[in-house]
């Protein structure tokens, strides 16, 4: 990935360099949404690996995968956390909600839709 991801914080959310009562915070997942060229799928997913999940969603590893079908490979979306668990309860909230919520967060972030992994 060119550059690699540029680590924005959601509202309320924190940053990959944000520091907490002086002591770096370790990051170890995330949630994201990604979606295709014509924005017509949103994706939902959960990594402990960002930038290697992204990679693999772009490179088609899993070839009958539903990202693989459906073209998604843009990254428009994400929240960075301190443990999984808490990241898996996040991804299955996200993906509860109906589209237009999704949308509306996506465009909280990143009003222009632009690709956050490029």
């Amino acid at each position: 990935m060119k550059g690699g991801l540029r680590m924005t914080a959601r509202r309320g959310g924190l940053a990959q360099d944000d520091e907490v009562c002086g002591t770096l915070l370790i990051i170890d997942s995330a949630v994201y949404i990604m979606t295709n060229r014509h924005r017509t799928v949103l994706y939902v997913g959960v990594t402990s690996d960002l930038q290697k999940r992204i990679s693999e969603h772009r490179a088609g590893v899993h070839p009958s995968s539903f990202t693989k079908k459906y073209n998604v490979d843009q990254l428009v979306y994400f929240e960075m956390g301190r443990d999984i668990k808490s990241a898996i309860t996040r991804e299955k909230q996200l993906k509860g909600w109906r589209r237009e919520k999704k949308v509306a967060l996506i465009e909280s972030m990143n009003p222009e839709w632009r690709d956050l992994g490029a």
